[in-house]
């Protein structure tokens, strides 16, 4: 069946487009003015009828699929509304603070805000409901042949998917092992069955802009041992049950891009401001032929503040501070994270593959990575020590189409300089606790 579903894909999405762009997520708005006219349309199962012309097990998956839910809806459109005057005022000050520029009076509103359960509750609600539209954006803009395939990971709504009691204080912290770690391979299931869905529709680039990092991880441990072992954990209880479960999340993860060897994944490294090679996030840790983990820079000139780095488990780094992009409903908003970096690599990637048919993601991963403007401040925060150069990435593949890859990226390089930072000299940035919010994840 799955075979039959690819053969069916590769012959009626070969008479046209470009490369298909999975965006991971929380959700896309495809009827946004930006994203509908490279909105993916599935080239068998295309209406809303109630049967599976393509025998994939997921009925009407015209545009994608909704893991969360388990039905075709991209996108809850019952959250339209959310956006309002102080989450767009959040945005903007979080912004200026990145930049240094946050007046007096707007650190004492970002302060206030910080601290007003409503409005933090409001604001994850509709960070949720708005991120993957804003991630597709990103991508779409910069692959315009590429067609966006959206699946719906994250729930708007985020609940722990996990309770259990045990007073026993010996056995409990066994038992809180062995249930962190079921925990990890029951959501890594999902992902490895979402990994089976982009390989059973061909699609090249899938982007992964969605994460559990150290401080996640963290509040799950702590949640649960407080039910299990009834009382709090110790720092070194604590760190040990996190890195079992983050490591269990990571190696499950490898089943996960396995599952689609033709898909060059792009995954966000993580907004803690920590180094991954000592604190893992996932899935930004996993380690693959077909994986690109992305940092986020402030413009050109300087690693964002909240970036998690590492330079062996981050690759590459992207702009990632004030990007605008579309929102749900037909709106824009600018948005900081390396949620905004990973999407801006993933379009480069589906430009890449646009140019170039033929490159397989290991090869466009090596253009990507070897294609880097070299910058000293990323020097030991990621392995190439470089920022995503898109003209010299796109050169390479457009020459490789008339010579050896090698070839290829020698000669991109000797034409096509590096990009001057918009900035002459790096900022001061005023970090609020709670001001950068962290990567959806499947877990809360």
């Amino acid at each position: 069946m799955k075979t039959l579903t690819i053969l069916m894909t590769l012959l009626l999405s070969s008479v046209a487009f470009g490369s298909t762009v999975a965006i991971i997520d929380s959700g896309t708005d495809m009827l946004h003015k930006d994203l509908h006219p490279q909105a993916w349309f599935n080239p068998v199962d295309a209406t809303n009828n109630d049967r599976d012309e393509d025998r994939n097990g997921y009925p009407d998956d015209v545009h994608g699929w909704n893991f969360a839910e388990a039905n075709n809806k991209v996108i809850d459109y019952s959250y339209l509304g959310r956006l309002n005057d102080d989450t767009k005022k959040f945005f903007e000050i979080q912004e200026r603070m990145m930049r240094g520029t946050a007046s007096d009076a707007d650190m004492t509103w970002l302060r206030e805000k910080v601290q007003d359960a409503d409005f933090i509750k409001n604001l994850q609600i509709y960070g949720n409901f708005m991120h993957g539209t804003h991630v597709a954006g990103i991508t779409a803009k910069l692959a315009p042949q590429a067609k966006i395939l959206a699946v719906k990971l994250i729930p708007t709504e985020v609940k722990l998917p996990f309770t259990v009691v045990n007073p026993e204080n010996g056995l409990g912290m066994f038992l809180l092992k062995q249930g962190l770690g079921a925990l990890a391979k029951q959501q890594m299931k999902l992902m490895v069955e979402i990994g089976a869905y982009v390989d059973g529709h061909a699609v090249d680039i899938a982007n992964g802009s969605f994460g559990t990092g150290y401080a996640q991880a963290k509040m799950i441990v702590e949640t649960l041992a407080k039910t299990i072992l009834r009382r709090d954990p110790t720092e070194a209880e604590t760190k040990e049950l996190c890195l079992h479960f983050l490591n269990t999340l990571i190696k499950e993860g490898l089943h996960f891009v396995s599952e689609a060897q033709d898909t060059l994944f792009v995954f966000a490294a993580g907004n803690d401001g920590a180094n991954n090679d000592q604190y893992p996030t996932s899935p930004a840790n996993i380690d693959a032929p077909n994986v690109i983990t992305v940092a986020a820079t402030m413009d050109r000139n300087q690693i964002a503040s909240f970036s998690n780095y590492g330079a062996n488990r981050v690759h590459v780094a992207a702009p990632g501070v004030g990007i605008e992009s579309p929102v749900p409903g037909n709106q824009y908003l600018k948005v900081s994270g390396t949620s905004q970096a990973a999407p801006y690599v993933a379009g480069v990637a589906a430009a890449i593959k646009d140019a170039n048919s033929e490159l397989s993601p290991t090869e466009i991963k090596k253009i990507i990575l070897k294609s880097v403007d070299h910058r000293g401040f990323l020097k030991g925060k990621v392995a190439t020590a470089g920022l995503i150069n898109s003209k010299r990435a796109v050169m390479t593949a457009n020459l490789s189409t008339k010579m050896p890859l090698a070839e290829a990226l020698r000669q991109a390089r000797g034409r096509v300089g590096d990009v001057e930072s918009t900035k002459s000299a790096p900022v001061k940035t005023q970090l609020v606790p709670g001001s950068v919010l962290p990567l959806p994840s499947m877990f809360k």
